[in-house]
């Protein structure tokens, strides 16, 4: 199947509906709305169609001229011979035509509609879930504000002046897109001052090049929809985002067409850009005006260099933000049921890199430390030095048998987890086949399994 969901102008274009029962006329309500001048053919109507004035009923059979200069015809007849006629007949003159129930015999078929004034979405899937189409069909029309039809309504009066006194089509998009933006945070249209604040502010920014922002976006551990609300907002007006290897692609959708996107991930092993290039990137694109998103798996001050590029993008002078994100150092060993805290058992939790650079071996220097410490000891990045961890604790005098955890939380939502003690930890790791990324839990909460893996 090759459907394209086209939006056809309808306006006073011709339509044929053959049947005159109840599918007949639920396909009418469907378009309605939309302007077309209906035709109603069938031996028996129903009485809500023949009472319907805006309907040109025909109580009689079904003759092949009534598909002439019609732009769509529909069958909704209880004869399947009948049916295969009309779409026969339909596709012989180039004529657009719905069977109902008979997808094969379709040039078109019916989405499920949601429609607020100019709002309006078609969704569909192909015939192989009408269910699975009406359950995204209803989230959508729940998203949608009170007062869409008024927004949309509003926005649509804006576009013109916006046109006529800013030349500067960049600047332009930009002043749509914000009102549009500002409109659907608020649930309602923009009055006639705001508009005319924005036509000012707009005028400006014609005179004077404004520099761009940045915001330091974290995406959260594991599945797409851990990112928070304002992250989520936030990548929505990137006009610029910049974004790393461990987030969940499926937040590439939430950008709009327009966003210019940049890879520049980095995982241990594999180094696409240097950080100073990273920085530099994210300077450049903001001095162009723009608005950076910089989308970077868990938090970006927890091991995700945020700080660094917070302060060159100060030192240059661009406005920078930090959005937090949920840390894989808590979020993945919950996801296994263990707590990085308990009464009893742990009041205290350290996150520790498990890749240092600057060191010998690539550990903390103050490994006999932390090997003193009574909290839960977690560790980011570190499961290439897993064998190195667990023997220098063990030599710095942490018990063999204290309990160890390695977590990898996937980004469909699952968790991979293996428990063990520091003495057995690597090999149960190894046949267990967890791959970076994935974080080491030691201490007496690695022996908790709250609930069950997911």
């Amino acid at each position: 199947m090759g459907y394209f969901p086209f939006f056809v102008e309808l306006e006073g274009k011709e339509g044929l509906i053959v049947g005159g029962g109840r599918i007949a006329a639920h396909k009418i309500e469907k378009i309605k709305p939309f302007g077309a001048k209906l035709t109603v053919v069938a031996p028996y109507l129903s009485e809500d169609i023949k009472e319907d004035p805006e309907i040109n009923c025909k109580e009689r059979p079904f003759l092949d001229a009534d598909v002439d200069g019609k732009c769509f015809v529909i069958a909704a007849t209880d004869d399947e011979k009948l049916n295969a006629h009309i779409s026969a007949l339909c596709q012989g003159k180039n004529i657009l035509v719905n069977v109902v129930d008979d997808q094969e015999k379709c040039g078109f078929i019916f989405p499920s509609l949601v429609k607020e004034g100019k709002f309006c979405a078609g969704i569909s899937t192909e015939g192989a879930s009408p269910m699975t189409a009406a359950y995204f069909r209803s989230r959508l029309a729940a998203a949608l504000p009170e007062k869409t039809e008024e927004i949309l309504d509003g926005l649509l009066a804006f576009r013109e002046p916006v046109k006529r006194e800013i030349p500067d089509g960049r600047v332009r998009a930009a002043v749509l897109k914000e009102a549009a933006l500002f409109c659907l945070d608020k649930g309602r249209p923009l009055t006639k001052e705001e508009m005319q604040e924005r036509l000012r502010a707009a005028a400006g920014k014609q005179e004077k090049k404004k520099t761009g922002s940045v915001a330091l976006v974290g995406a959260g551990c594991g599945a797409y929809d851990a990112i928070t609300v304002k992250g989520l907002n936030t990548l929505r007006r990137a006009e610029v985002l910049i974004y790393d290897d461990l987030i969940d692609e499926r937040l590439l959708s939430h950008v709009s067409e327009s966003c210019e996107q940049i890879y520049v991930g980095k995982r241990s092993g594999r180094h696409s850009f240097r950080q100073e290039e990273i920085n530099d990137l994210l300077v450049q694109k903001a001095r162009e005006g723009k608005r950076v998103v910089r989308l970077k798996g868990g938090d970006p001050f927890v091991f995700g260099r945020g700080s660094e590029e917070m302060i060159a993008l100060r030192k240059a002078k661009i406005p920078v933000t930090e959005i937090s994100g949920t840390t894989s150092a808590i979020v993945a060993p919950a996801g296994a049921g263990i707590p990085v805290t308990h009464r009893g058992l742990a009041r205290s939790f350290h996150v520790i890199t498990g890749h240092t650079a600057g060191t010998e071996d690539g550990l903390p220097e103050d490994i006999e430390n932390l090997a003193a410490l009574h909290g839960t000891l977690v560790f980011l990045m570190g499961i290439g030095n897993l064998a190195a961890i667990a023997d220098k604790l063990i030599a710095a005098g942490k018990s063999g048998g204290t309990p160890a955890a390695v977590v990898r939380q996937n980004t469909d939502g699952s968790t991979q987890a293996v428990r063990g003690n520091l003495h057995n930890i690597v090999q149960k790791a190894k046949e267990a086949g967890i791959e970076t990324p994935a974080v080491i839990v030691i201490g007496e909460t690695a022996g908790l399994q709250l609930f069950d893996e997911q």
